[in-house]
């Protein structure tokens, strides 16, 4: 159910990384507890990002929810089409949902974040 790609958060956030780059989002699950996504708020290319550390803001009909930095580094880009269309984050969460891409300062972190089956056996059943 969850990509094998991609290293996972404890806080259901997701990094695809490709050498120095990383594009993050947040996982179905975490899409499927919040409920519809109404607004997404996130940082200013450029900025610096700390591993753990809130970067942004996703907004549902129900709940609002920090979005945790998965590793450290510098903001690349930022997913423009979420300003309009927050609701391709529930849609495809793995794909046009995503939220940021970041170079990543140490790419070396990401192992110490969970694989797919990690991730999907630390959750709630």
């Amino acid at each position: 159910m969850y990509p094998k790609d991609l290293r996972y958060t404890k806080d259901h956030e997701w990094i695809r990384a490709v050498g120095r780059r990383g594009v993050v989002g947040i996982t179905a699950y975490a899409v499927e507890q919040l409920g519809d996504v109404v607004f997404v708020e996130l940082p200013k290319v450029g900025a610096d990002l700390e591993q753990g550390k809130p970067f942004g803001v996703v907004e549902s009909v129900k709940t609002a929810s920090d979005l945790y930095a998965p590793a450290s580094g510098k903001v690349a880009e930022v997913n423009q089409k979420l300003v309009d269309q927050p609701e391709l984050v529930n849609q495809d969460p793995y794909g046009e949902g995503w939220m940021i891409e970041m170079d990543l300062s140490d790419p070396a972190q990401l192992d110490s974040l969970l694989t797919a089956e990690q991730y999907e056996a630390q959750l709630p059943t």
